[in-house]
């Protein structure tokens, strides 16, 4: 009897500790996946032009799960975190610079669709970000292949 409680237990440890793994490598795979810098297209569906000289975009860091980007007036960086397709960000920040009104409306667009986001994909290089209480589309982006980060 002791012997079938002591497999038991070390047939189950197995069994979690392999969906230890599992989760890490597919946590993995989704920050490779999303690495990279994407201009952004639409947001709070408004489609987007670069604002003069300023691209609106933003850049995944997946070694230190960090984000970063410019929003057509102000820089802003912070944190995200993925799980599985579950995606949030965290400590975001921004310079505070003043531009014309239309680019504003596009910035505070652009950071409540940073606040709401819950999950994402990514199609043919295109980032979708959905947001957290209905899965609507708050924002898309294309990858540019051109940049490393």
């Amino acid at each position: 009897m002791k012997f079938l409680s002591l497999l038991t237990t070390f047939i189950l440890t197995i069994v979690v500790s392999s969906c230890d793994e599992t989760k890490k490598v597919i946590d993995v795979a989704g920050n490779v996946q999303l690495s990279g810098t994407y201009t952004i297209s639409n947001v709070g569906g408004q489609a987007i032009a670069a604002a003069g000289d300023k691209k609106v975009y933003i850049s995944f860091a997946g070694l230190d799960k960090t984000i970063r980007g410019n929003t057509g007036c102000n820089s802003f960086f912070g944190n995200y975190s993925l799980d599985l397709y579950a995606l949030s960000f965290s400590d975001v920040g921004q310079t505070e610079m003043y531009c014309d009104e239309s680019t504003m409306v596009i910035e505070t667009k652009f950071m409540e669709a940073l606040r709401n986001t819950g999950s994402y994909s990514i199609e043919e290089g295109v980032l979708t970000l959905y947001s957290k209480t209905d899965r609507s589309v708050l924002l898309t982006a294309k990858k540019d292949l051109n940049k490393e980060n």
